[in-house]
């Protein structure tokens, strides 16, 4: 096979790419080998390859082609979520394109327009992150709308409703007005914004008495029930049992009095909007106040908004306040910040909104979780800071809100007959509904029942997610979950801690009676260089397929892992994926000069010999380091030490030391093995690296399709051989002191030097060889004193002297060496004046003047050996 002179990224990967696919490496099926398994954390179906995908998966990729190299059925599934409110929000917007308002179309056309547009657009993000290399088991791709996971979904809703654990109750709720649906307390973030304080005048009935009191919503007072003080306020004794009139609406409300007032907020007078807030709410139902509620579903004003019905909340903000200014009602206005709720996948401002909702109780449900990740750590979080996270949302944990008003996701199934609110039953099909119906009422027929027009959250059935994508809800004792689960690893984001992982955790104990994964690797966010979270509104995000188009998806890889220690953000920069792409040219590079040595049969040299053998033990030594980074999910610190050691120690250090002379051949000992050890790197990287290192590897020998890298075998722990380790540090520190002499004086490589070694004592001669060759020596010999007219370099508390015979200008050196003396001097005068200052010893910190002590302490061991350099050419 010829081998290209330059690496070709897109050729090699969509060869490599078709030719595992096509011998099946990826799929796996139960056998008797240990499992290995991860579950993807299933992309939106709306979704698009982004740096986080690319990060989240690489280091998936990395484990699961690890384990395969380990001998491990390593599986991973890969699927896609169903994304309720953003797809909807897609499909509702695509109609609107059309001229066609979702409010005209039946669910049923609604949902057949939703699959249209899934089956044209969804799915495009796993086509994607083959791209990348993903080795995923792509016949058990999963969608969290198929037939069987949604029947997943269905059974546990009946399940917890039967065990009283699901319950419908009229809450306060947060309300999405874009989405047009309610979400989870987890699913707001709190953003602080600059607003506005309103003082507005409310006139006390019957009187001229005014009182103020302040809101940073006045578009609220529409719906105002009721004044609210405190008992304890003198100011306001006089108000008991009065009543006040609220502005522009005129509506006559009581003045009430409970301690929740804070006298010490605005004007310690509160306005009671028990439609509009929590707490209202509360007040509202211990004192029996009426309940107004003024917005329509889109947050605009309904017909209690007068004059301002249909207008957006927002617009009636600035409108009705400069009403209330006009007309009087408004006292004054001052800055204010306070924390604002908003959608996380709208990014719309919640309003709070009555309205009744299903509900799972979580303060039972979730103690096992608490339980196996804080105290039996039988689930770990890597790194485990995130373990205080969990145990705050956790021990914090409130009943989830688990219908959503929308039609794309799985529809609750509870089916009413009746006109009061208990008139429903939970049944997983409408069959089983009406056997359940009629028990309560034998007159009830089919057509009387209604099923929930809501549909359940998407994280209801994403946290079945383990279970579900094996059948494992459906069919509890089926081979595949009883093999395949608890699944391994879990790569994701903490962003989803709660929402995702801790609620897998709960499922895990509830329908299997164990942990779902033993490992939670928990990744940081990808920020650009100025510590920005990437996002496509700031433009900083890179298209990462064109990343993998212009460095290769190996240099992506590298280069993405190269800086993303668990849980830290990852500070990304294009530089990086060079760095990466520089890397594989360099192994490929490598490689052409292994193969194009000539081979003979040859006796095999001392210095390749000892050389080859050095790099076993410095290979096994990085192999122990990287098996202890994989075991504490310091994949990125594994990839680090694979790179020194391939870079460093392989292609700077042991390539040279083997590497025939000029137009010479190679033995044939040597050529095999360094290519043994050529194939042992390309194991080591090959999770990191697939397609490059599957090429280098098809190219090093004819293969079959069992010899493939991808299933070959992840080397084995050996003994570390420190001492022969500790020799060549040693030798490669003359090495390079010879270098510089080479490099300062300006000798050519090709001239070969005589090197003698002075105070020889421990020196192990193992290495003469390798020192002899790398250093182009003629000579390598001890002497019991110094030599004259020879250059000088120290190694420890070695000296080593190599005779200049002429190569070099004795005067221009002469000079040379008395300035850097005459410096070195100096510089040594001032550190000592430092040290020999009392105050200065005492008083600065330990470390300070031990790092002055050192720096006398190598500018006196620098001045001798300059002075016997000058001597020995004077």
């Amino acid at each position: 096979m010829e081998i290209p002179s330059k690496y070709e990224p897109k050729r090699v990967e969509e060869h490599w790419y078709s030719y595992w696919t096509q011998h099946d490496y990826f799929s796996s099926k139960p056998d008797e080998r240990e499992p290995y398994t991860i579950v993807i954390p299933p992309p939106n179906v709306t979704g698009v390859l982004h740096m986080g995908h690319m990060l989240n998966n690489t280091i998936q990729d990395v484990l699961i082609r690890r384990a395969r190299l380990l001998g491990k059925n390593a599986c991973w599934v890969p699927g896609m979520d169903h994304a309720s409110i953003a797809t909807e929000a897609k499909v509702v917007a695509r109609l609107k394109e059309q001229g066609i308002n979702k409010a005209d179309l039946s669910r049923e056309d609604f949902l057949k327009h939703a699959w249209d547009w899934t089956n044209e657009y969804g799915g495009v993000i796993l086509q994607q992150l083959k791209k990348l290399g993903c080795s995923c088991d792509w016949d058990r791709t999963k969608f969290t709308m198929d037939d069987d996971m949604s029947a997943s979904v269905i059974k546990v809703f009946v399940d917890l409703y039967n065990k009283g654990l699901i319950y419908r109750g009229f809450r306060m709720v947060n309300w999405d007005p874009e989405a047009k649906t309610t979400l989870s307390d987890e699913e707001v973030i709190y953003e602080e914004r600059q607003g506005n304080l309103y003082y507005l005048s409310y006139a006390i009935e019957g009187s001229d008495e005014k009182v103020t009191i302040a809101t940073t919503r006045p578009e609220t007072i529409l719906g105002d029930t009721a004044i609210c003080i405190n008992p304890n306020d003198e100011r306001y004794h006089h108000l008991r049992g009065k009543k006040a009139i609220v502005p522009i609406c005129g509506r006559v409300i009581p003045i009430i009095e409970d301690e929740y007032v804070d006298v010490e907020f605005g004007t310690g007078c509160l306005k009671v909007t028990p439609a509009h807030d929590e707490n209202d709410k509360n007040l509202g139902e211990k004192h029996n106040l009426e309940v107004i509620d003024i917005f329509n579903e889109d947050a605009t004003l309904n017909s209690f908004g007068m004059h301002y019905e249909g207008k957006d909340r927002f617009v009636v903000r600035k409108e009705i306040s400069k009403e209330l200014e006009e007309k009087g009602f408004l006292v004054k206005t001052e800055q204010h910040t306070n924390k604002v709720g908003t959608s996380e996948r709208t990014k719309a401002v919640i309003e709070p909104r009555l309205s009744d909702q299903w509900f799972l109780k979580m303060e039972d449900l979730s103690k096992p979780a608490l339980e196996s990740v804080l105290k039996t750590k039988d689930v770990k979080l890597y790194p485990s800071k995130f373990d205080n996270t969990y145990r705050h949302w956790m021990e914090n944990i409130r009943d989830w809100n688990i219908s959503r008003q929308l039609w794309w996701g799985q529809q609750i199934p509870a089916y009413y007959y009746g006109d009061g609110k208990e008139d429903f039953v939970v049944a997983e099909t409408p069959e089983e509904a009406l056997k359940l119906a009629q028990a309560k009422n034998p007159n009830i027929q089919a057509s009387d029942l209604r099923q929930d027009a809501d549909v359940l959250d998407t994280w209801f059935s994403s946290w079945l997610w383990p279970i579900s994508v094996f059948g494992g809800i459906l069919e509890p004792e089926n081979d595949e979950v009883n093999y395949y689960y608890p699944t391994s690893d879990l790569v994701t984001g903490p962003d989803i801690l709660f929402f995702w992982v801790a609620r897998m955790i709960i499922a895990g104990y509830e329908y299997r009676g164990k942990r779902p994964f033993e490992n939670v690797y928990l990744t940081g966010l990808v920020r650009d260089k100025q510590r920005r979270k990437m996002s496509k509104s700031l433009g900083n995000s890179p298209d990462a397929l064109k990343l993998i188009e212009d460095f290769g998806a190996d240099g992506v890889r590298v280069g993405l892992l190269l800086s993303s220690a668990a849980g830290n953000d990852l500070l990304f920069d294009e530089a990086l994926c060079q760095q990466g792409s520089n890397f594989a040219n360099k192994i490929w590079n490598a490689f052409r000069l292994v193969k194009g040595w000539e081979v003979a049969d040859l006796p095999q040299p001392e210095a390749a010999n000892v050389g080859i053998e050095w790099y076993k033990a410095k290979f096994n030594q990085t192999l122990v380091e990287i098996e202890d980074h994989f075991s504490k999910y310091r994949i990125s610190d594994a990839l680090m030490a694979i790179y020194k050691l391939v870079w460093d120690d392989f292609c700077s250090w042991l390539l040279e030391i083997v590497k025939p002379d000029y137009q010479k051949p190679i033995d044939q000992t040597t050529y095999n093995e360094v290519l043994r050890l050529f194939e042992e790197n390309l194991k080591l990287l090959h999770p990191f690296m697939p397609f490059l290192t599957e090429e280098v590897w098809q190219h090093i020998a004819e293969r079959t399709p069992e010899e493939a890298l991808i299933i070959s075998q992840w080397p084995k722990e050996e003994k570390v051989d420190a001492e022969l380790i500790a020799n060549f540090e040693f030798a490669s520190e003359v090495i390079s002191g010879i270098r510089t002499i080479r490099k300062e004086k300006n000798i050519p490589q090709k001239d070969s030097l005589e090197l003698f070694m002075m105070n020889a004592e421990g020196v192990n001669s193992q290495m003469d060889a390798v020192i002899q060759k790398l250093g182009n020596l003629s000579k390598l010999e001890t002497v019991d004193a110094s030599l004259d007219g020879a250059l000088t370099f120290r190694v420890k508390s070695n000296e080593y002297f190599i005779p200049i015979s002429g190569a070099i200008d004795v005067e221009a050196e002469i000079a040379k060496i008395t300035e850097e003396l005459n410096y070195t001097k100096g510089f040594l005068k001032s550190v000592e004046k430092k040290l020999s200052n009392e105050r200065f010893v005492n008083n600065a910190p330990e470390q300070v003047v031990a790092i002055e002590r050192k720096k006398a302490a190598d500018a006196e061991a620098k001045i001798e050996t300059l002075e016997k350099s000058l001597a020995s050419l004077k």
